[in-house]
């Protein structure tokens, strides 16, 4: 498996807290001057992952299949278009993305079988670092209860074999090579940013 440095993703189910831990490593990174960082998330805010966010929200009836190629196209020109990952790194960037490849795998997995994400998304080159936010599904439905709506997948039945996929695929991940680091995500936010904080500081680039 191929691996991108510099490069990290937050994973969990819906309500683990993979938005908050992004958005409480920008603001550490902000203290740091001699690392230039780039948060990004996906579905992005390009054409294709607002047409995404918008079947993520009940707009529009589609397919499973056609959900999973749109993730996949989102996520090419997330990797390789203009401004996209690979691009910053280039120019020097850390880059850390709320959920990436793996989200598919799990979610599209779930949806319509392993095959198709599989095609779509194994050649897609694993980040440096994963962190997993693992949380019993219950809590993380306890969480959301205060959104003003919910998408399709945050309900209880599929969030229980969300985690029960995320487990099986990170073992495959973890023996292809990729680096995966599993976190309580029921701990205090605080407390688990302090972990990938910690975490993050043994990578190469923060030893420069």
């Amino acid at each position: 498996m191929n691996i991108i440095n510099n490069f990290i993703v937050f994973e969990g189910c819906d309500g683990a807290g993979t938005t908050t831990q992004l958005k409480l490593l920008t603001e550490r990174f902000k203290k740091i001057e001699k690392i230039k960082f780039s948060p990004a998330f996906e579905p992005t805010d390009g054409y294709i992952g607002r047409l995404i966010r918008l079947a993520l929200k009940k707009e529009f009836e589609i397919k499973p299949e056609t959900l999973a190629m749109l993730f996949a196209a989102d996520r090419n020109e997330h990797l390789y278009g203009a401004n996209g990952i690979i691009e910053l790194i280039k120019q020097g960037y850390f880059t850390a993305s709320d959920r990436y490849a793996l989200s598919s795998l799990v979610y599209q997995g779930i949806e319509c079988g392993d095959e198709l994400p599989g095609l779509l998304n194994w050649r897609f080159p694993a980040p440096e670092l994963t962190f997993f936010f693992d949380i019993d599904p219950k809590t993380a439905i306890d969480r959301m209860k205060s959104r003003k709506e919910l998408e399709i997948y945050e309900y209880l039945e599929f969030q229980e074999k969300v985690r029960e996929k995320y487990h099986q695929l990170i073992k495959k991940y973890r023996e292809n090579g990729a680096r995966v680091e599993i976190l309580n995500g029921a701990k205090p936010a605080d407390e688990l940013s302090d972990q990938v904080w910690s975490m993050l500081s043994t990578l190469p680039i923060f030893n420069v």
